[in-house]
């Protein structure tokens, strides 16, 4: 009975203390106190050194303290959000009906466009000077069609591509998008070293022949997705060529146009479609694009960053 007495003696005293202390402290530095984490608290209370009693004064006093400074916080400003100009408004219209679909309805990106709030080419122009060409010509070698619009749709559909940019900038944290920068972690002298060996990527690439300028022509995520997975990889692309040979022996070569566990399917020489159920007939597929398919399983994180990191050397 005695030790019992001495040991609750001894537990009110340690937790007298620490009220002392915790009251001293939170007149001082509230918030910082606050700021430790629960899981130190926890640790510290289920030390053996602890009693159950000192462990539910620490949780609890824990929580008091973070409320307390939760309450004593700031509430963030409210961010304003600009207004359109008449001419944004109006290109909003304009972008809805041609742009939407790959860049997404507000330009922060879509399924197939890029993010063109965060656009580099968007950030560097004036009044127009770099959009408006870009929209009226296209790019060569990727999916931006030319589009044919008057002058005043362009001087709109411009105003609203800045006008989403500018409201993309009051949004912190809120993008969807992934930045250029995002992804410019690597080395790109590893990369070289990897691209010439281990990676085994010049057997079938040239930086001076297909993939010169790539860098270009890509950027961003959409240039490290054509690196990893060129489009129409699932079924060989245009390139595959698939030879099939029939239960009587016969055999049809020609461009791989169809592929799934089921069925197989090509176009012959003269641009005949020819399909076959896959376990009734024998095929071999050579496909230039396997290749990457094959690196999937060996590449490390380092290997993709470097990787990229050199063929964005490549412009």
């Amino acid at each position: 009975m005695q030790n019992q007495m001495n040991y609750r003696s001894q537990t009110m005293t340690k937790c007298h203390s620490i009220s002392i202390w915790m009251m001293r402290a939170a007149s001082v530095a509230v918030v910082t106190i606050a700021s430790l984490s629960t899981q130190a608290y926890v640790h510290a209370a289920s030390s053996p050194a602890a009693s159950p009693a000192l462990a539910h004064y620490l949780q609890a006093s824990n929580g008091m303290m973070a409320q307390a400074a939760q309450a004593k916080a700031p509430a963030p400003a409210p961010v304003e959000v600009p207004k359109p100009s008449k001419e944004a408004e109006a290109g909003g219209a304009v972008f809805m009906n041609n742009c939407a679909f790959c860049h997404g309805r507000d330009a922060a990106g879509g399924e197939s466009g890029p993010d063109l709030t965060r656009d580099k080419l968007v950030a560097d122009d004036k009044d127009g000077d770099k959009i408006i060409p870009v929209v009226r010509n296209g790019r060569a070698n990727t999916a931006m069609p030319a589009f044919s619009l008057n002058d005043t749709d362009m001087q709109n559909l411009q105003a609203f591509i800045h006008y989403r940019a500018l409201v993309t900038a009051t949004q912190k944290g809120g993008r969807r998008g992934v930045d250029v920068s995002d992804l410019q972690t690597g080395n790109a002298a590893d990369g070289k070293a990897f691209f010439e060996g281990a990676g085994g990527c010049n057997k079938c690439h040239s930086a001076t022949g297909d993939l010169a300028g790539i860098a270009n022509r890509y950027e961003g995520l959409a240039l490290e997705m054509h690196m990893l997975y060129p489009v129409n990889a699932r079924t060989g692309g245009s390139h595959a060529k698939v030879t099939v040979t029939t239960a009587d022996g016969k055999t049809v070569t020609g461009v791989i146009a169809y592929r799934d566990d089921f069925t197989i399917g090509l176009h012959d020489s003269n641009g005949v479609y020819h399909s076959w159920s896959t376990s009734k007939v024998k095929y071999t597929i050579d496909d230039p694009v396997q290749a990457h398919i094959d690196l999937f399983p060996k590449y490390t994180d380092k290997n993709v960053h470097d990787l990229f990191a050199y063929i964005e050397t490549l412009k």
